[in-house]
C-alpha cells in the first residue's frame, strides 16, 4: 500500500471503517422503526438490558424476537462506535477534527442507550400514547439524528484532504447552515410524532383519516400530524438553496444531485405513506431514505461552509 502523503489524512481502512460504521447505524436505526411499527417495544417487558428479567428466553414471541434483535444489534453498535473512537485517536494527530467528532460520537450513543433505557423502564411503549412518550420519543429522535451526523462528520474528516485541523478553516455562511439544518431535524422529530400517531391510532380509509387529523374529539398526536408536512416543505427550501449553492464547486456537484434526488424520493415516499395508510414497510423505507438525505445534507454543508482559510478568502473576494 503506498503511503499517503498527508500526514493528517488516515489510511484507506479507517476511513472504510467509518463510514461502515456509520451504514451499520443507518441500519440498526430502520429495524428500530420496525420496533415501533409492529408495537414490539414492550416485547421485554419493562427490562432492560435483559428480557422479561432472564438472560435466555425459552419460548419467546415475535415481539420478544424483534425487541432482542434490535437491543443486540445496538450492543455490537456501542462496540463500533468504541473502536471508531479509539482507532480515530491513534491515527490522527491533535487538533484533528475527527478527533472531536468521534468523542462526540460516543456520548450520543450512550445517550441513544440511556434513552431507550428510560422508554422501555417508564413504560413508554407499546399503546402508550402519552404525552411522556412523545417527549422521550421526540429527545429519542433528535439525539438519534445528532448522532448520525458525529458519526458522517467523523468520517468525513478522516476522508478529507485539507482543512481537517482545528484553526485552518473557516465557517461560511454559518446561521443559513443551522437554521436549514435544525429545520430538517425538526422534521423528523415531527415525523418521529406522526409515525406514532400512525401506529397508535391506525386508519382504514384515507378520507376519514383526514378528517381525524382535524376532528375535535381526536388525540393530539392525531391533530399535530399537519406539523410534519409543514415542516418537511420550508426544509425543501433549504435544500434547495444548499444544492443551488454547491454548484459553484464541480466537486461538489455530485453530492448536491444525489440529495436533490433524496428529496424527490422522501417526497414521493411521503405520499405513498399516506395514500396507503402507513405500511410498516413503507414506514420503513421512509425513515432510511429521510437518514440517507441527512447524512448526505451534512457532508455537504460540512463541504460548502467549513473551508480551508484561504479559499474562504478568495471566495469573498470574488462575491465582492
Amino acid at each position: 500500500m503506498v503511503p499517503s502523503n498527508n500526514p493528517t489524512r488516515p489510511g484507506a481502512a479507517l476511513r472504510r471503517f467509518a463510514w461502515g460504521v456509520l451504514a451499520y447505524n443507518v441500519a440498526v436505526i430502520v429495524w428500530g422503526a420496525a420496533v415501533r411499527a409492529t408495537g414490539s417495544g414492550n416485547g421485554c417487558g419493562e427490562h432492560w438490558p435483559l428480557c422479561e428479567g432472564t438472560v435466555v428466553l425459552h419460548h419467546p414471541t415475535i415481539a420478544a424476537m424483534i425487541e432482542l434483535a434490535h437491543r443486540a444489534t445496538s450492543g455490537i453498535d456501542v462496540l463500533c462506535v468504541l473502536a471508531l473512537a479509539i482507532w480515530t485517536f491513534r491515527a490522527v494527530p491533535k487538533r484533528h477534527l475527527a478527533r472531536a467528532w468521534a468523542v462526540a460520537v460516543l456520548v450520543l450513543t450512550f445517550n441513544e442507550a440511556l434513552i431507550g433505557a428510560l422508554l422501555v423502564e417508564l413504560g413508554l411503549t407499546a399503546n402508550n400514547a402519552s404525552p411522556a412518550r412523545a417527549f422521550y420519543l421526540g429527545l429519542h429522535l433528535t439525539n438519534t439524528l445528532l448522532l448520525l451526523a458525529a458519526l458522517a462528520l467523523t468520517a468525513h474528516f478522516l476522508s478529507r484532504r485539507s482543512a481537517t485541523m482545528r484553526g485552518r478553516l473557516a465557517i461560511r455562511a454559518p446561521g443559513l447552515a443551522l437554521t436549514g439544518l435544525i429545520s430538517v431535524l425538526l422534521v423528523g422529530v415531527t415525523g418521529s410524532l406522526a409515525a406514532l400517531g400512525d401506529t397508535l391510532y391506525p386508519a382504514h380509509n384515507l378520507w376519514r383519516a383526514m378528517a381525524r387529523d382535524f376532528a375535535p374529539g381526536s388525540s393530539w398526536l392525531l391533530r399535530i400530524r399537519w406539523l410534519h408536512p409543514a415542516f418537511a416543505l420550508g426544509a425543501g427550501v433549504f435544500i434547495a438553496w444548499l444544492a443551488v449553492r454547491s454548484l459553484a464547486r464541480p466537486a461538489d456537484r455530485r453530492l448536491a444531485g444525489g440529495v436533490v434526488l433524496l428529496l424527490i424520493t422522501q417526497y414521493f415516499l411521503g405520499l405513498a405513506d399516506l395514500v396507503l395508510l402507513t405500511p410498516t414497510a413503507l414506514q420503513m423505507a421512509h425513515l432510511l431514505v429521510a437518514d440517507l438525505l441527512w447524512i448526505a445534507l451534512v457532508v455537504l454543508c460540512a463541504r460548502v461552509c467549513l473551508v480551508p482559510k484561504m479559499a474562504a478568502v478568495e471566495a469573498e473576494q470574488t462575491a465582492a
